[in-house]
């Protein structure tokens, strides 16, 4: 690459670019141990007009081009709803990537900068998705450890280049990692007060459609849970159809926990899963012609777990619901082997849920960041 060519940007417009979109990170991050893909099938319907979010979303996506090679890309999205609720006129940037070159990044967020200026945009905000189920802050702590497959993860200089062009904090998550004795806790003690006062119990599903069904009120249940949170935007009926066709059937019913009232309400749930990182990154983000066999033995036999969801309904919050659903985790982990639970970024004021896993000792793992930038000058 010749030094002080300048950089030029193109806009995503058929599906043979957006695959370049789609697998830029692959060569920029061949080297890296720690980094995980995503799905690539999945990414497409995220990022193509097949994702559901449009119907409340716009978004443009660039790739940023210097010595005739691809050396960055970025997503620039406008969420109308959470700009609604939030009270806020903000463009979200995401999706973005750059080589070790300020020249590249600088350009590529003055496009975002630029894009949502021209649709009334006064702050600049990111990396967040379309919505909370994207994946979303730079990483900014832990980059020594092995990435959980949700999550981003960053070069160390992406954060730099930031702050370097005027960004700042606007919210951090914290990520943790929990050792699972052999033996249950004694918070777990509880559990029996917990069903008889509050006539909480745990829900077991027989079958997908009974899952599914679960898995629908699921989602309505981190509608109200997840409400208060930070840039969070009420998922769709047709999003969480999505969700649910795409989730479900991967579920090990005995590392999701439901729990239900008295009026078989469900009032809060757990989701984990085994851990495919590994797997996922071995099959470079593709489930055909062989990835989906290394990604199927993690799923089947595996002794780190990834906790991707926690939600219980506001009333229920405080009544030992989360009892319930981690001693029922907990006691399928030590019969299954699992020694080790990774918990999912959780905000850092969120202190509800920050204290759930005390008894647990959880030790920092990885802390993720979103920055913001105001444009009105």
């Amino acid at each position: 690459m010749k030094p002080g060519t300048s950089v030029h940007i193109f806009p995503v417009l058929d599906r043979r670019t957006l695959l370049k979109f789609i697998r830029f990170p692959l060569d920029l991050y061949k080297d890296c141990p720690q980094w995980v893909p995503s799905f690539e099938d999945d990414e497409i319907k995220t990022l193509s007009d097949q994702n559901p979010s449009l119907a409340f979303c716009e978004r443009a996506l660039y790739l940023a081009l210097k010595g005739g090679m691809i050396v960055g890309r970025v997503a620039a999205i406008i969420n109308r709803k959470a700009n609604e609720k939030w009270g806020e006129k903000t463009v979200r940037f995401g999706w973005i990537d750059f080589i070790e070159d300020f020249e590249v990044a600088k350009t590529l967020i003055d496009e975002v900068i630029a894009w949502g200026k021209a649709r009334g945009a006064e702050k600049v905000k990111g990396p967040l998705g379309f919505t909370d189920m994207d994946r979303e802050g730079l990483l900014v702590e832990g980059f020594e450890h092995d990435s959980p497959f949700t999550v981003i993860y960053n070069f160390p200089y992406y954060g730099e280049y930031l702050e370097r062009m005027g960004f700042r904090k606007d919210a951090d998550w914290t990520q943790r990692i929990i050792e699972l004795p052999d033996k249950l806790p004694p918070m777990f003690q509880y559990a029996d007060l917990v069903e008889k006062r509050y006539g909480l119990k745990i829900w077991r599903g027989r079958n997908i459609r009974e899952m599914s069904r679960r898995g629908r009120e699921m989602f309505h249940v981190l509608n109200d849970a997840f409400a208060p949170l930070y840039e969070y935007s009420k998922l769709t009926e047709e999003q969480i159809d999505g969700y649910v066709k795409q989730y479900v059937p991967i579920m090990n019913k005995d590392l999701v926990a439901f729990v239900v009232n008295e009026e078989d309400k469900l009032v809060g749930f757990t989701v984990t899963m085994p851990s495919i990182s590994k797997a996922v990154r071995k099959a470079k983000g593709r489930l055909f012609p062989f990835g989906f066999i290394p990604i199927l033995r993690s799923l089947r036999k595996n002794d780190t777990i990834e906790a991707l969801l926690i939600g219980v309904l506001p009333e229920y919050q405080g009544k030992g619901a989360n009892v319930l659903m981690f001693k029922y985790i907990h006691e399928n982990c030590i019969r299954l082997g699992i020694k080790r639970m990774l918990l999912n970024p959780q905000l850092e004021e969120n202190y509800k849920v920050q204290s759930l896993f005390g008894e647990y000792d959880p030790q920092p793992y990885q802390r993720r960041r979103s920055y913001v930038m105001d444009l009105k000058a």
